[in-house]
Formats: C-alpha cells, sequence, structure tokens
C-alpha cells in the first residue's frame, strides 16, 4: 500500500479543470508562474504556465498548464527519472494502480523502450507514460480535454 498523501497529485490541483482560463488558473494556483519559453504542440497548445513541483509516487513531477484557444486544454505532470534504478518503473506502476482505483481498466502498451496506460473519463483523457531509456527516463502523466469528432470530419 501507498503512504498516505503519496499519491495525492493525481487529482487536478484544487480549482483547477480543464476549459477554464489563465486568470481563472492563476486564481485558483496563485504560485503558478508564466513559462519565459512555452513549449507549443499540436493543435495551438501552448504550455504558457507552470507550478511548483509536487511528489507523486516517488518522484518530482513538473506541472505545466497548456492553453489553446484561451482555454486550459491539457495539464502535464513530467518527472526525469534517470537516476532511479528502475528508470521510474515504480513510479509508473503506482500510477497506473492509482489510475485503475480512480477510472477503472486501462487501455495500456509496452516497448521495449516505454509504457504507456490510458483513461477516458467524461471528457477528459488521462494517460501515464514511462520511458524507461537511461539517457532520458522519466514519467509523464497527462490530463487532456478530450477531442470528439463528429462524422463530417473523418
Amino acid at each position: 500500500m501507498f503512504a498516505a498523501g503519496a499519491l495525492h497529485a493525481q487529482a487536478l490541483p484544487p480549482g483547477v479543470r480543464l476549459g477554464m482560463t489563465a486568470d481563472e488558473l492563476h486564481a485558483a494556483l496563485p504560485a503558478a508562474e508564466r513559462v519565459q519559453r512555452p513549449q507549443r504542440m499540436t493543435g495551438g497548445l501552448l504550455g504558457s504556465w507552470r507550478a511548483a513541483p509536487v511528489q507523486m509516487a516517488g518522484l518530482l513531477f513538473e506541472p505545466t498548464f497548456y492553453f489553446a484557444a484561451s482555454e486550459l486544454r491539457r495539464v502535464e505532470y513530467v518527472a526525469t527519472a534517470q537516476g532511479e534504478a528502475d528508470n521510474g518503473a515504480a513510479a509508473f506502476s503506482a500510477l497506473v494502480q492509482w489510475g485503475r482505483g480512480a477510472f477503472g481498466n486501462e487501455l495500456a502498451s509496452r516497448d521495449p523502450g516505454s509504457a504507456y496506460a490510458a483513461w477516458v473519463s467524461n471528457d477528459t483523457d488521462v494517460y501515464v507514460q514511462q520511458v524507461s531509456d537511461p539517457r532520458r527516463a522519466s514519467v509523464r502523466l497527462v490530463y487532456k480535454a478530450r477531442q470528439s469528432r463528429d462524422g463530417s470530419e473523418l
């Protein structure tokens, strides 16, 4: 079993929800700060805010908040695991167990360099990923707004 509070951060921070504005994020997380060089992703996502690192599943995760069209669309927690003997495997397993408890059985995949587990919760996709390459080992937990398409977009 996990130590009390060891997995407290898998839920979005209190007051944070996908779809909120940057002003609403800052009101919910006053210590959040703008990123000097935002990360750009497809779909117009811009990782423009970050919050203090969070201890989770034995690793220190850095949260980044991604906006598109003035709405929070993605929250990404990333932990470097190069210094870990298992390259983050224990943290990944702990997060998968948490996800099963929170969302049910996962859709999973594994290959020689990575492992992945994903869930759908209402209008949110949640996934955890482990990259086990010793030069860039990491564990990532992501919440993102589910993008649904109607038949005309297929």
